[in-house]
């Protein structure tokens, strides 16, 4: 049995309407909407899901306000399925139905496992000259004038039972670490040949659960940098970005999200395989983040927020005065 990923994520939230429009302008297509909750896609099926936070339906919140409810994660057919029948046995609010099996996790988050709806895509993304091997020759650079996210690709939670939740994770659904912040944090891949982290745990001294962010795999640097550009434009705000993080190699944009914690926009990220070995490391914001621009690019002048846009056709040009 293997998770594939993540198939879907909950958010229960206090302002429905502005939720929407933020997850359209993010580059989500609308599936399905209604008084309750809105519906979203990224371009392979993984499913997002705004609903209001007063929904009896929904689990419960393991913090105030919006924040994600629950996170269903994907398995490859009803055999796996089935295979896992009884895994959660004694865990909080453990559930089995024909289509679905799930519990809350140590942190307090909901999880569901179901068989993956998601779609083959063949996508394309743009790649790079670099010395020694040109790929990219009689052929422009691609510059995008918006996001279309390809797929949910990670969740950060706050926890304070993180060696729990890790425990939990690896033993009941085969997770396998990635890297440490010993004691402090942990990342963890779905399977042991994947993409850096499906899913990561940070543990804070104030010892509070909560969320951080969920992050949305696009095609390239390129598509963080104009997907960026164009929520910026639309008015939203940046938390940080863009930037590139040592820990995953991926390059980021992370801006506040209505439905709860932050959301990312990232590429690039290392794929490990069963040969890897975790790693430990010290916190820092070093290690958070090799670069990053405090406050995101301004949509409209393309340059650091507050920054003076150019005068002029060129940047040669220079003002009489």
């Amino acid at each position: 049995m293997t998770i594939l990923g993540i198939e879907q994520i909950k958010y229960g939230v206090t302002d429905l309407a502005t939720c929407r429009s933020f997850f359209k302008d993010w580059g989500l297509k609308e599936v399905s909407h209604d008084g309750r909750q809105v519906r979203f896609e990224t371009l392979n099926g993984c499913t997002v899901i705004a609903v209001d936070a007063n929904d009896p339906s929904l689990p419960p919140a393991f913090e105030e306000g919006s924040t994600l409810r629950e996170v269903t994660w994907g398995v490859g057919s009803r055999e796996e399925l089935d295979a896992l029948r009884g895994r959660f046995e004694g865990q909080p609010a453990h559930f089995e139905s024909d289509n679905a099996i799930g519990c809350i996790d140590p942190t307090g988050m909901a999880i569901r496992i179901e068989v993956t709806r998601r779609r083959e895509v063949d996508i394309k993304a743009s790649t790079s000259n670099t010395w020694g091997n040109a790929t990219r020759i009689d052929t422009p650079g691609v510059i995008y004038d918006h996001a279309e996210p390809i797929e949910v690709g990670h969740v950060v939670l706050f926890t304070n039972r993180l060696a729990e939740q890790e425990e939990f994770y690896h033993e009941l659904l085969g997770f396998e670490v990635s890297d440490r912040y010993p004691g402090r944090g942990t990342f963890m891949r779905c399977a042991a040949h994947g993409g850096h982290h499906d899913l990561f745990m940070l543990q804070l001294p104030d010892g509070k659960p909560g969320l951080n962010h969920v992050a949305f795999t696009v095609r390239d640097i390129h598509e963080v940098f104009g997907g960026g550009l164009h929520v910026s434009r639309c008015g939203w705000s940046t938390k940080l970005g863009p930037g590139r993080h040592p820990i995953s190699a991926a390059y980021f944009w992370y801006f506040e999200n209505p439905a709860g914690g932050l959301i990312e926009y990232y590429s690039d990220e290392d794929v490990l395989t069963p040969n890897w070995q975790p790693r430990e490391f010290e916190p820092s914001p070093t290690m958070f983040a090799e670069w990053a621009i405090d406050g995101g690019l301004d949509g409209n002048t393309r340059r650091q927020k507050n920054a003076k846009a150019p005068d002029g056709r060129f940047m040669t040009e220079r003002s009489n005065d």
